[in-house]
């Protein structure tokens, strides 16, 4: 090869390799700044506490987002994985792709299909700037090693491929897209409450192979946990149509309003995640939850309960359990003491279709959740020892039908079901 052609090939190298680093750094682009990358991390703090991501993915007592809690299912029993930036045993090489995928797609970073005891049904409508932002956050908590516990999910569920067909059934992805019709605050609150903060996973009933059924925040029993989430969309039951934004907010922020208080399972979502949110998205989320009770009814209560005889002597030994357990704190007309004993007059938490909320706050107690805006709140003692279930019967059938208050009585049968269920 002669001088020229040496030389015109090293300088078809040169530009070769210069057009080759152009393409590089045109790809790379300019990298965010530290200030930047801490305020996406702040931001995805944020919407991972909007997703209660902590209340799954932490066993009460170990590191957090390390896994391992126990998750009992009709199918099985599903243990929440690691997602801390642990190299091992979490999901320290995973790419923010990955994470979106199983966000948007309900699939793992090997693209097996998840179970929708991971929410992703809800999560799928959250954006992917929002993905990432909380991508950014996960990766910078503690790693912690711990080895993710195996489903015990009994056959056909544990063939995770069945999958495919539960999808195209059930699921559909989609990012959420505003309604023109509505406003700017109504459309943030249906983000939150439809995607991360996936209310409908507790306030809907599911199918037989379950799946939430409907579109809508209708109500249904929590599946294993005895504890009814009342419909947001019926006056009958959570009456948000008729309550003012500020005590729904209250109520969301605090765990306690003038006109009630959270317990159960919902006092957890409280706790963990409602009471970091901002005022402005707790109020888009009070506007569209106060909107739901628009749309439809639930239906009237169909119940067969005791005989006339019957539940006039439950309401007389009621009369009696309330005066002697319960009317220094509710007071004798039921009006409670606002943001400390929660009435019970007029209380929709009281005449809902299934009374077994109020047959396991009767025998279990219990407290709403310790949370800035009410940092020792007032709790209820369990009478599981003190009274008999014909008592607890008698005392809830009283409840549902004084001060204005108007629903079925309850039997005796109902509350021994309740008391085999753990309180928590």
């Amino acid at each position: 090869m002669n001088r020229l052609a040496v030389v015109l090939l090293c300088a078809v190298v040169a530009v070769a390799g210069l057009a080759s680093c152009s393409k590089k750094e045109q790809a790379v682009g300019p990298q965010p700044t530290e200030a930047a990358k801490q305020a996406l991390i702040v931001r995805g703090e944020y919407l991972a506490a909007a997703g209660d991501c902590y209340a799954c993915h932490t066993v009460r007592g170990s590191p957090a987002y390390s896994g391992g809690l126990e998750m009992p299912t009709p199918f099985g029993k599903i243990y929440t994985p690691n997602i801390t930036p642990d190299q091992l045993t979490g999901i320290g090489n995973w790419s923010a792709d990955d994470f979106w995928k199983t966000m948007h797609d309900g699939k793992s970073k090997d693209g097996s299909f998840l179970y929708p005891a991971m929410p992703y049904t809800n999560y799928t409508k959250v954006t992917r700037e929002d993905s990432d932002a909380i991508y950014a956050y996960i990766m910078s908590v503690k790693p912690v090693e711990r080895k993710n516990t195996p489903h015990a999910m009994g056959f056909p569920y544990n063939q995770r491929e069945l999958m495919a067909g539960w999808r195209t059934l059930y699921f559909k992805e989609g990012v959420y897209k505003d309604d023109p019709s509505k406003s700017k605050e109504w459309n943030r609150g249906a983000y939150l409450v439809e995607g991360l903060g996936h209310c409908d996973a507790c306030h809907s009933s599911r199918n037989m192979l379950g799946a939430v059924t409907g579109d809508d925040v209708s109500g249904g029993l929590i599946p294993l946990q005895n504890w009814y989430a009342p419909s947001l969309a019926s006056s009958r039951e959570s009456g948000l149509g008729d309550w003012e934004i500020k005590d729904i907010v209250d109520l969301l922020r605090t765990g306690v309003a003038r006109r009630g208080a959270v317990f159960g399972p919902m006092a957890a979502v409280v706790q963990h995640s409602l009471q970091e949110m901002s005022m402005v998205d707790l109020t888009a989320m009070a506007t569209y939850l106060k909107a739901q009770n628009e749309k439809k009814e639930s239906e009237p209560m169909l119940h067969s309960g005791p005989s006339e005889g019957l539940t006039a002597a439950m309401m007389k030994t009621g009369a009696k359990v309330y005066k002697d357990n319960c009317e220094s704190c509710h007071q004798a007309d039921g009006s409670g003491v606002p943001h400390i004993y929660p009435p019970l007059n007029n209380n929709q938490a009281l005449t809902m279709r299934n009374p077994v909320n109020a047959i396991r706050i009767v025998l279990n107690g219990g407290f709403p959740p310790s949370t800035e805006g009410n940092p020792r709140p007032y709790g209820m003692p369990p009478f599981y020892q003190d009274l008999s279930d014909e008592q607890v019967a008698a005392v809830v059938t009283y409840l549902r039908q004084s001060w204005g208050n108007n629903a079925p009585p309850t039997w005796p049968v109902e509350v021994e079901r309740s008391r085999g269920v753990p309180a928590d």
